[in-house]
Parts: C-alpha cells; sequence; structure tokens
C-alpha cells in the first residue's frame, strides 16, 4: 500500500513531518496546534486556539478527500483541562459549527507542554473515508 503525504498550501509549511498521511481510505491527522499559515500561534484563549487547530485538523481532512463525519477517533492534548472545560459550551458550539453533531470516539490528555509555548491545545485524528460508491 502506498503513503500519500497530505499538506494543503494554505496551512503552515511542515518541517519535519507532515499534516497528514493517506494510507489506502485511512487518513491519519498529525497533531495539529492553533497556528496560522504563518507558523504562529493564534491569539487569544483556549477558544479561539480550539477554532484554530479543528480547522487545521478539517483542511488537512478536506485534502484527503475526506469530511467530518469520516473522523473516527480525536485526542485533544491540553496543557488546562480545567480551562477548557470552562469553555466548554462555546468549544461545543465551534465543534458543531464546523463539523456538525457527528462525534467519533475522543479522547481528552493533559499534558504538562506542547512544542509551542504559547500552545495550549493540539488535535489529532484518524479518519476513514466513506465508500464513494454510487
Amino acid at each position: 500500500m502506498t503513503h500519500e503525504i497530505v499538506n494543503p498550501a494554505h496551512l503552515a509549511k511542515p518541517s519535519g513531518f507532515s499534516h497528514g498521511t493517506k494510507a489506502g481510505n485511512t487518513v491519519y491527522l498529525g497533531g495539529q496546534t492553533a497556528m496560522d499559515a504563518t507558523g504562529a500561534i493564534v491569539p487569544g484563549g483556549i477558544v479561539e486556539q480550539f477554532r484554530q487547530c479543528f480547522s487545521n485538523v478539517l483542511d488537512t481532512l478536506a485534502e484527503a478527500g475526506g469530511t467530518p463525519e469520516d473522523l473516527a477517533s480525536v485526542t485533544i492534548y491540553l496543557t488546562d483541562i480545567d480551562d477548557y472545560q470552562k469553555n466548554g459550551r462555546e468549544i461545543g458550539r465551534i465543534w458543531r459549527e464546523l463539523a456538525g453533531t457527528h462525534y467519533p470516539a475522543m479522547a481528552g490528555v493533559g499534558v504538562t507542554g506542547l512544542w509551542q509555548k504559547e500552545a495550549l491545545i493540539e488535535i489529532q485524528g484518524i479518519a476513514v473515508l466513506q465508500d464513494l460508491r454510487p
């Protein structure tokens, strides 16, 4: 089976990693922080960072030919679980805005830090592309 590297041109240029890898009908979505197209972490708190990093995940999935409904598993790494939970209602609204009401298997993991010091959140996922038969 061949692997296809997936790096949307409008996301920050990856160095030493890929935004995604497509193997057959499975897409492995690399951990996305709240980097904008220049590689800078977006300003604001957890809500703004959630929107950016989840958008990055979904943009990579779209580049691979998928949709949010194809997400099978999502892991969210958080430097402050309490802050995420405190803003859960707004984060949930953003999820529904971007991905609808499809909720894959999920995990939230508290961590002491992420690659970029300003990053509060990182999202990684696995998607299985739907069979596109008519």
